[in-house]
This record gives C-alpha cells, structure tokens and sequence, in this order.
C-alpha cells in the first residue's frame, strides 16, 4: 500500500525544465515507467520526465541507480520484484532528477525521438465490467426489470481475454470481418459495421503467487505495480450475437491498446479516495478498511475522436467521454483479491481492464454504444458519427487530481482505425 513521501512533495521541482512548466503530465511528482528505443537500438526502460525519457539502462551504467532489473529491456523483472523494488527505484529517479542535483542531460532522451514499446510481454489479460452506469444503461436493452448482470452487486464481472493482440499507443488497429445475425434475421460475414471504444484504466500486476494460494484484501493493493489507459476494441455486432452463452470472444480479441507510460501504484497515493458506498455490503473477502477509505483514484479520464476530415483541417480532438474514475463500484484490489480469490497465480506483467468507466453524467458515457444510445453524435464540423469509421483516431487521456498534490497524467493511449483487409481468395 503506497503512503506519501517525499517524493509527492508539493514544493519539489526537477532540472529537467519541461518538467516544471504547468499543466505538463510528467512533473517530477510522477515518474512513470515505459519501455523505448531509439535510432534501431535495442529496447530499454526509461523515466518519462517533462518532454524527456530518463534512459535508466544509462542512468544504471553511470552508477545513478542501483536495481539491475532498471536495465533490463522490458519491465518484467522490476514487476516481478514487486512493490519494494519500485517504491525504491522512484526514490532513487526522485533524487537524481530533482533541483539541486547535478544535471545529467547526457542520460536524456527527447520523447519526440523514442520509440514506445509495451511495457512487458503481457502474461494474461483479464477484463472486467464494473462500472454500475455502464451496465445499468446497456443491460436497460436486455432487461428493463433486471438490466445488471445477476452477480454484480456481489462480485467484480470479468472474462479472460486475448493477450497476445494487446498493442501499444501509436499502433494501428485493422478493422474485423466478423459473423452477426442482422435485424431482418439474416445471418452475414463480412468487414464489422459497429465498431466502437471503451475507455478503461489497465492495472499491470506486479509479483507472483503460487498456484492454489489466493490474494487477500490486505494484500491485494501491493500487487498493483501501477496503472494505464486501455481501450478494449470492441466490435459490436459480432459481440451481440456471439455473446450468449459464454461471453465475448471474437468481439474483443481483435485489438486491445493500452497507454505506454504506467504511472505507478506509489505515485498515485496522493490521488487515493474512498470507494463509492456497496449495497449490500462486499462478502468480507472484497472487504477492508483500506479499500474503504483508500480503495478509489481520483483520475479523470477523457475519450477524444478525430476523423481524416478533422485532421486535414487542423483541428483538435473532440471529446466524446468526459468521466471519473473515482466512481467505479469495484475497485482495481477488489479485482485483484476475487481474481485469486479461487487460487488462480496471478503473474508478474498480466494486465487486468477496469471494464468501461461510465458515470452517471451524460457526458460520461464510456463508449459508443452508450452514446448512441440517444443518436449518433454530431461533431462541430457537421460530420456525425454512430460507430467509429475507416481513418477515425480515437485518443484517450487521463489526469489524476486533488487538493494538496501535484497533478500528474497519463499521457496518451492512441489508435487509428484501418479498413479491413480484403478477404483472401
């Protein structure tokens, strides 16, 4: 369980100048973790500072930092050190790029000139539903007396997805054939006709149990080495009609992006807030004071599209989703604790979705499918848009936020949409 430290502290700035300017996602109070390359060279992990890249692999070399795992070529090895590893590897970042110590720009990369990679080879990917709004407003269609799912009140939903297809921002995503049944009852193959986003948070798992051993809730939060934006692709029609009886498969294991930077469990602990009221209240085994009190993250999320015709007019982004994650009736321990809750080994590098975060506001809409629940939207340039088309980006962004701390961001979790392939012969 991350406490602050000095490294939250308010007054603190870095000689990395960028680092200080208002309004930036990477103030010295952040630090987050990724992976990069530059000019062809090999992967390796770096700091995101300001408009910089700390090259830790550099900054291990020089004697700057003490944990080989930092120049290792992926952040599996930190992650399965687990939280104590992390928690001092940020001290250490801390110290180094603060005012007052000597300026080491030869260990800088400029962040125009990296090149992102995933943050590790992601072991397994499980995604959740826990977000009450998102349920309540998509399940109304299903059943207008019973629109939640029947254990949702009592346990976080979730399926395994596909790892192997998790992408990192920046990478394209191809559109999909797909089978669905239309609305006139005929059965069609083809390019899919509904794609569409969800706006998640990615919860990377750090350390390992063994197998048969569950996680309880006072351990779960020192499992979550840190958090990033994801956005689970998902292909509408074809998830409709493949769904029952066992949950979405094709539908969403064409795609999943996820942010490059992870903003770690211990630079979130000024954002730490409680965890919206349960009715009925959690089995104890979902429950503790902790989670209680500190279980929620005070992060605004925000989903943007910007279309071929938006980008050749020079015009920024438009936002779709405006939301919270502060308001999400399952909290990332919660997740963690029922995920292992059977014994299941959860491994160092797997990746959990929080499932779409919803809020109750209209503008909180977490997806298409939930916007265009009253219509398609009409963007300021007079387009409109129902589900996303060929050459749409959709860009997602979060910044965590709260009284006595430094707002600190999670850059930017990116994909444009590219036609279908034609079908082979």
């Amino acid at each position: 369980m991350a406490q602050r430290d000095a490294t939250h502290d308010l007054a603190r700035k870095s000689w990395v100048a960028s680092a200080n300017t208002p309004g930036t996602d990477f103030p010295v109070q952040n630090l987050p973790l990724g992976v990069f390359s530059t000019d062809g060279a090999a992967p390796r992990c770096g700091v995101a500072i300001g408009d910089q890249v700390l090259d830790l692999k550099a900054a291990h070399g020089a004697g700057l930092v003490s944990n080989p795992a930092a120049a290792a070529n992926s952040l599996g090895p930190l992650m399965t050190e687990g939280r104590r590893a992390s928690a001092a590897l940020r001290a250490e970042v801390s110290a180094l790029l603060s005012e007052g110590a000597p300026s080491r720009t030869d260990l800088l990369v400029p962040m125009a000139a990296a090149r992102m990679h995933l943050p590790t080879t992601v072991r397994n990917f499980s995604d959740f539903m826990a977000s009450y709004d998102h349920c309540a407003r998509l399940g109304v269609r299903r059943d207008p007396k019973n629109p939640l799912p029947q254990a949702f009140r009592q346990l976080p939903v979730a399926y395994h997805s596909r790892a192997s297809s998790v992408r990192v921002s920046g990478e394209a995503i191809t559109r999909p054939h797909g089978q669905w049944q239309r609305q006139d009852g005929t059965m069609h193959f083809g390019p899919t006709e509904a794609m569409d986003y969800e706006l998640e948070m990615a919860v990377w798992i750090a350390g390992d149990n063994a197998i048969g051993e569950p996680v309880p809730m006072s351990s779960a939060p020192d499992r979550i080495f840190g958090y990033g934006l994801l956005n689970d692709w998902s292909v509408r029609d074809v998830q409709r009609w493949e769904m029952p009886p066992l949950g979405p498969f094709l539908g969403k294991s064409v795609s999943t992006s996820v942010s490059a930077w992870i903003v770690t469990a211990e630079a979130l602990a000024p954002f730490e807030v409680p965890a919206p009221a349960q009715e009925p209240p959690a089995l104890p085994y979902l429950d503790s004071a902790w989670n209680r009190s500190n279980g929620a993250l005070a992060v605004r999320m925000t989903a943007a599209i910007l279309t071929p015709r938006m980008r050749s007019e020079g015009a920024a982004p438009f936002v779709l989703t405006d939301t919270q994650f502060a308001g999400m009736y399952w909290t990332a321990a919660t997740m963690v604790a029922h995920h292992a809750s059977n014994g299941c080994n959860l491994l160092a590098g797997d990746l959990l979705g929080s499932g779409t975060v919803s809020g109750p506001e209209e503008t909180a809409r977490a997806c298409l499918a939930e916007i265009g629940l009253t219509g398609a939207v009409t963007l300021p340039n007079g387009e409109t848009r129902r589900w996303i088309q060929d050459g749409d980006e959709i860009v997602f962004r979060a910044r965590a936020e709260a009284p006595g701390a430094v707002p600190i961001g999670f850059g930017e979790c990116r994909g444009v949409l590219n036609p279908a392939i034609a079908w082979p012969a």
